[in-house]
């Protein structure tokens, strides 16, 4: 029996500044930091995680903020090309009128099959959406300068950009379970078992000059629900079915990991829901200190003093001085 992924777990993308990207997640878009760890495969350099009270998977997107020296990314065929939160139904005028303030850009509103829906990017030119799809509100606020029935409530959609839509489309039928609700020369819609948070995922094709670079402003990489273990495992052997490498299983703390690389070139994780955030920090402090592995714990010392101290999220300071990437 073919085993199906919810949809999203989490996406992760390259910033540029720590502090910058808190100010404007947290400040600007009222997400919680649920995680403020490193990149295991990197430990000088941060590993922030943000998302709705609880972390649920989802909802949840993560940043590699690389620094000043790490460079812009380009956008073009093989990337994660926007990335589409969910609000709550009659939300799109505090939020069109919340971001306008802040002098950001923005498109729209679009009213699409799916909702209504407005564009911008963050200050490293990350392509992001909010979707008004008639959701109910949630107690996912974290910040008080964003109401309960405002606040984002995790991921609506992921549009990604391939060379031949077709083999991305069937890698996330095949190994992952989704089926198609739209089918186009040029674009898939395809659908996770039960369309949940993160459920839905646009297959367009991109036929642009060269590949995209890894830098601030572009996903590193995006990861699907596994429901435990057992589902993992299933879900890995379908990768392997279809005829592409995969890793081993990886322990990443607040989940399991398997990566593999699907046609068209981005990076694709397989992550458990379970154990969650709450392994080493309580429901009420998450994201509060530094959370390490316990194989890093005798390098706390000298990786709090590399890394930059970071303080409370302002959203005033969130594009302060910077010009917003195109």
């Amino acid at each position: 029996m073919e085993t199906l992924s919810p949809g999203i777990h989490h996406i992760t993308a390259i910033s540029s500044d720590p502090q910058g990207t808190l100010d404007f997640y947290s400040g600007l878009l009222g997400l919680r930091l649920v995680k403020k760890t490193v990149n295991y495969d990197d430990p000088g350099t941060y590993h922030l995680y943000f998302g709705d009270r609880r972390g649920s998977p989802g909802g949840i997107l993560t940043f590699f903020p690389w620094g000043a020296g790490g460079g812009r990314g380009r956008r073009a065929a093989g990337q994660v090309s926007t990335i589409a939160f969910s609000i709550p139904a009659a939300a799109m005028d505090f939020w069109r009128a919340r971001l306008s303030s802040f002098g950001l850009e923005i498109h729209g509103p679009v009213e699409g099959e799916h909702g209504v829906s407005i564009g911008f990017r963050d200050p490293d030119g990350l392509s992001l959406e909010l979707v008004d799809a008639g959701s109910k509100p949630s107690s996912s606020s974290w910040d008080e300068a964003v109401p309960e029935d405002r606040a984002i409530l995790g991921f609506h959609s992921v549009t990604l950009s391939v060379r031949k839509p077709e083999h991305t489309a069937e890698v996330l039928r095949s190994a992952l379970g989704f089926r198609a609700l739209q089918e186009t020369a040029d674009s898939y819609l395809m659908a996770a078992v039960g369309r949940g948070m993160g459920g839905l995922a646009q297959v367009v094709a991109d036929r642009s000059e060269g590949f995209g670079r890894m830098g601030a402003g572009v996903v590193h990489h995006i990861a699907w629900r596994a429901v435990d273990d057992e589902a993992q495992a299933r879900l890995r052997s379908q990768v392997v079915a279809a005829g592409m490498d995969a890793t081993p299983v990886i322990d990443r703390s607040y989940f399991r990991s398997v990566y593999f690389r699907e046609p068209g070139g981005i990076l694709f994780e397989i992550a458990t829901d379970p154990p969650g955030f709450s392994i080493d920090e309580s429901p009420d402090s998450l994201g509060s200190r530094l959370a390490l592995p316990p194989w890093l714990e005798d390098e706390r010392s000298s990786l709090e003093e590399a890394l930059t101290p970071l303080r409370a999220p302002r959203a005033e300071r969130s594009l302060a001085g910077r010009e917003t990437a195109r």
